[in-house]
């Protein structure tokens, strides 16, 4: 199924090709207003569980690991999966995320779960 799915720092200013802005982060980020993100969704429970979390710790070495785990938890979380889906079948969805690491963060490898199908 093709889709059109973006990924970028809630940090970075909304843009108007942006579609629907879901923050996939369980913690919210600091620093940004509620107003200023311009969500269309918080999915918190999509996000890696806080031992998952925690474990990764953003160490790119523990990144291959992380995401195998990961994509486990999300065949495991079939609500969550589904709802950003459902988003996706309705038009453009960008994935927002907190972390400082661009190419090694959670809405990185959901985006990667998801085009993998």
């Amino acid at each position: 199924m093709a889709f059109d799915l973006e990924v970028k720092r809630i940090y970075e200013p909304p843009a108007s090709d942006d579609g629907q802005r879901v923050l996939v982060d369980r913690v919210w980020p600091r620093g940004v207003s509620k107003k200023d993100a311009a969500l269309t969704l918080w999915l918190k429970d999509i996000a890696p569980s806080d031992e998952l979390r925690k474990w990764f710790g953003h160490e790119p070495a523990r990144w291959a690991e992380f995401q195998k785990r990961y994509r486990a938890e999300l065949d495991g979380n079939g609500e969550a999966v589904a709802q950003l889906r459902g988003l996706l079948g309705d038009g453009k969805v960008t994935l927002l995320y907190g972390a400082h690491d661009e190419a090694h963060n959670n809405a990185v490898a959901l985006a990667g779960y998801l085009r993998a199908g």
